[in-house]
This record gives structure tokens, C-alpha cells and sequence, in this order.
């Protein structure tokens, strides 16, 4: 009968956010509350979503992992003790001379040769300590430790990157809020005037002076621009749920959104700049860099296989007939071992430099693709910022124009198609102007999550 007990003891210095009790990082987690009125301002509904948002309790576990990774590595370096305990009965000759002797119990009367050749059945409870503490372990720990550090940058970066993310899918739901409600307005002022065209040409034609195919001509437009009133109200609500999903709240979670879609100016660095910014900020490309780090680690670990590995031991133990009697006993010393023939060594080395190569041929792709989004981005920012500007001038263009056609109606010198072909033109050219000034908010802010410096919301609200 034997019973062994194993028990390794490790001193672990754990990352703070290990040792975080999970009832508190779930309080932590809690979203920001507001009274039902409250208006929900730009800035808040970020801070919202990087609490709330299921993409940022996604990576801080991870952030967590790769903490309890680290602190495992380093265990590498700490002793281990073993505890164990053992008893054993038998007649063996050998088993008994020795085990007379690890007893102190040897006596003359043991060199009697019947004694020696047909000993009778003898106990030994033997309970030992044995303390081993690697001195070097062929770079093991060491690769072990270097790659958890690697991962714990890696996951830095993560969560870095799920934070800019959500911040542009904040920026862009809150700006198509606005923007759904401000279509709406535009809908609603182009109903309004429809109906008091509807009203002053339903008098004329009742007075006789119009035919009645203007007065239906303008009911056909007031049906238009009511189709119009619905879809935006379809929108606002379509786009809201989607604020609320990226803030991390139900869909249906009512918001009174503040801000409006004003014209603002963006300042934009050169082309060059930009690729560079983004190739030494964008966390993606950080862990590209970070994952060839880690390969790199790796085929050093590989090499120090062929290294002597090197250990030292100490071991204290008692034997006796019980548990509590017997005599002591101690073992120090150092081993030193070396693999002679490792068929497996070549091939591991071999492996560990294929994933540098492929880390590395990773790292290349990904800057082209970074530079890639770098140009589309800028470009669409810019292409966007001059839309706004032709808008803008189209806008004025058609007030003006149906100022003109509405006098000229009046005086009976045009018809009324071309009056509301001209209602038309401004109600699509202010549609148009909200899509560019939105479209130069996202197009903005898609410009800093491509070079990695959506860091905050200030430019969209200072």
C-alpha cells in the first residue's frame, strides 16, 4: 500500500486587476444612469458605451487572461516542494538490511546469516520533503515569461482598438440620429408648405382661375412629401436602436439626444503624415509588430534547447516503524543534464523560425492594408468636405430659385409644375446638405480610427 501526497508551493506576484473580485468589476460595469429626461450629450454616451458595451468586457477578460498567463510563467523561476509519505511491508533481504539501516535500528545481532538471508516481514513508514529549485531550464521560464509580456501588450493594444471602435460606431448612431431627425424636420417644413400650396391653390381653382390638374399636381406632391414624413420617422427609429446597441442598452431604450448638424471645420494633416501616424498609433499594427516580438522569443527559446539544463534539490526524510518514530536523514546537491540526441530539437528550431517568417509577412500585409485605409479614409473626408460645399451653394441656389418661380407663379408667368419642381429641388438640396454634413462628421472620424487617434470626442464637441 502507498499513499503519495504532492504539494508545489509558488510565490506569485499577480497583476492588480487578477486579484479584482469579480463582484466588483461587475459594479465597475455598471452603466451611467440618467434621469429619463436627461439629455444624453455626445461625450456621456461614449462613456456609456465603453461601460457598457459587451466588446469592452470582451477584453478586459482578456486583459485578465493574459495576466494569469504572466503569473503562471513566472512560477518557472520558484522552488517546488514535495511532500510525501510512504509505508511499506516485506520479507525481502535486501529490502530489510536497508531498511534496518535508514532506521537506525542496525544492530550486530542483524549479522547473523539466517537473519540476513530469511528475515522476518518488517514495516517502514518513510515521509519525506524534497525541495527542487531549477537554476536554468535551457531559457524555458525565460521564453515563457517574455511571450505572457508579449500577450499582456498585445491585449493592451486589443482593448485599445475595441475602444476606438466603439467610439466611431458611438459618433457615427449619434450623428445619424441627429441626422434622421433633422430629415424629419426638412420633411415636415416641406409638408407644411405643400399644404398651404395645397390650400392657395384649391381657393384659385375654386375662383376659377386655375385648371384643376394644378390643384391635383400639388395634392400628388403634399402625398410625396408626406411618404417622406414616414420614412424619416422609420429612421429615427431604425437609428436609434442602433445608438442604443452601441451603447450597450435595449433597443427600444428611449434617447433625447442633444447637438445638432452644424457645420464644423476639421483640421486634417498631410497624406504622409497620416500614413506615418497611423503605422506608430494603430493598435492593430502594434500587435502585428508585437506578435513578431513574440515569434522572435520564441525561436531564442528554441535554441536554448540545446543548452544544459541545471538544477539543484535538497530532500530531509524520517523512517520508523510509525509515523511519529524513526530516524533522519538529508540529501543537497546540483544536477547538470544535457540531451545528447533530441530527434525533435531540429525540427522545433525549424518551426519557430517558420512563425517568425509568417508574423513577419503578417506585419508587411497589415501596414499595406493600414496605408490602404489611411488613403480611403482621407479621401473620403475630403470628398465629403467638398460635397458640403457644393450643398451648400445648391442650397441657397434652390431658396432663391423657388423664390423666384413662386413670384413668377403668383403673376401667372410660369405653370405649376415648374413651381414644384422647384419645392422639390430645395427639399432634396437640404436633404443633401444634412447627408454632407454628416457625412464630414463619419468621414472625420473614420479618418482618426484609421490612423489610430480616435482617443477622445473632443474635436466634435469643442
Amino acid at each position: 500500500m502507498k499513499k503519495l501526497l504532492s504539494l508545489t508551493l509558488a510565490v506569485v506576484f499577480l497583476h492588480a486587476g487578477v486579484g479584482t473580485p469579480r463582484a466588483a468589476r461587475a459594479q465597475s460595469a455598471q452603466p451611467t444612469l440618467r434621469a429619463p429626461d436627461e439629455m444624453l450629450t455626445l461625450p456621456a454616451a461614449v462613456e456609456i458605451a465603453l461601460r457598457t458595451n459587451p466588446l469592452t468586457r470582451a477584453t478586459d477578460s482578456g486583459r485578465q487572461l493574459a495576466d494569469a498567463q504572466l503569473a503562471e510563467a513566472r512560477t518557472g523561476r520558484m522552488p517546488q516542494v514535495q511532500v510525501s509519505e510512504s509505508v511499506s511491508r516485506g520479507n525481502n533481504p535486501v529490502f530489510v538490511f536497508g531498511t534496518l539501516l535508514e532506521q537506525g535500528r542496525f544492530g550486530p545481532e542483524n549479522f547473523n546469516f539466517d537473519a540476513l538471508n530469511n528475515p522476518g516481514a518488517l514495516t517502514n513508514v518513510r515521509t519525506g520533503v524534497t525541495l527542487r529549485l531549477p537554476v536554468f531550464d535551457q531559457r524555458r521560464t525565460e521564453t515563457r515569461v517574455s511571450q505572457a509580456l508579449v500577450t499582456l501588450e498585445q491585449s493592451d493594444a486589443q482593448a485599445e482598438q475595441v475602444r476606438q471602435q466603439i467610439r466611431f460606431e458611438v459618433l457615427k448612431s449619434y450623428y445619424g440620429l441627429l441626422l434622421a431627425r433633422a430629415r424629419k424636420a426638412v420633411a415636415d417644413e416641406a409638408v407644411r408648405t405643400a399644404e398651404a400650396d395645397v390650400r392657395r391653390i384649391r381657393d384659385m381653382f375654386e375662383e376659377g382661375v386655375i385648371v384643376h390638374s394644378d390643384l391635383l399636381s400639388v395634392e400628388v406632391q403634399l402625398s410625396e412629401f408626406r411618404q417622406q414624413v414616414i420614412q424619416a420617422q422609420g429612421e429615427i427609429v431604425t437609428t436609434e436602436a442602433a445608438l442604443n446597441t452601441a451603447l450597450g442598452l435595449p433597443v427600444d431604450t428611449p434617447q433625447r439626444v442633444s447637438g445638432e448638424l452644424t457645420e464644423r471645420q476639421f483640421e486634417v494633416a498631410e497624406r504622409g503624415e497620416l500614413l506615418r501616424l497611423a503605422l506608430e498609433r494603430r493598435p492593430e499594427y502594434r500587435r502585428a509588430a508585437l506578435a513578431v516580438t513574440s515569434a522572435q522569443k520564441q525561436v531564442r527559446g528554441a535554441r536554448g534547447e540545446s543548452l544544459p539544463r541545471v538544477d539543484s534539490f535538497a530532500s530531509f526524510g524520517w523512517s520508523g516503524r510509525t509515523p511519529v518514530t524513526g530516524s533522519t536523514d538529508y540529501t543537497v546537491g546540483a544536477s547538470v543534464t544535457y540531451d545528447l540526441f533530441d530527434a525533435g530539437r531540429k525540427a522545433r528550431l525549424a518551426q519557430a523560425s517558420a512563425a517568425e517568417g509568417v508574423a513577419d509577412a503578417a506585419r508587411e500585409q497589415l501596414a499595406n492594408q493600414v496605408r490602404f485605409e489611411v488613403v480611403r479614409a482621407h479621401q473620403q473626408f475630403v470628398t465629403a468636405r467638398e460635397r458640403l460645399e457644393v450643398a451648400n451653394r445648391a442650397t441657397g441656389q434652390a431658396l432663391e430659385a423657388l423664390r423666384i418661380v413662386q413670384d413668377r407663379y403668383r403673376e401667372g408667368l410660369t405653370t405649376i409644375t415648374e413651381m414644384l419642381r422647384a419645392e422639390t429641388s430645395l427639399d432634396r438640396a437640404r436633404t443633401n446638405l444634412l447627408a454632407a454634413r454628416y457625412d464630414t462628421y463619419v468621414g472625420y472620424a473614420g479618418l482618426l480610427l484609421a490612423t489610430g487617434t480616435l482617443t477622445d470626442v473632443k474635436p466634435f464637441v469643442s
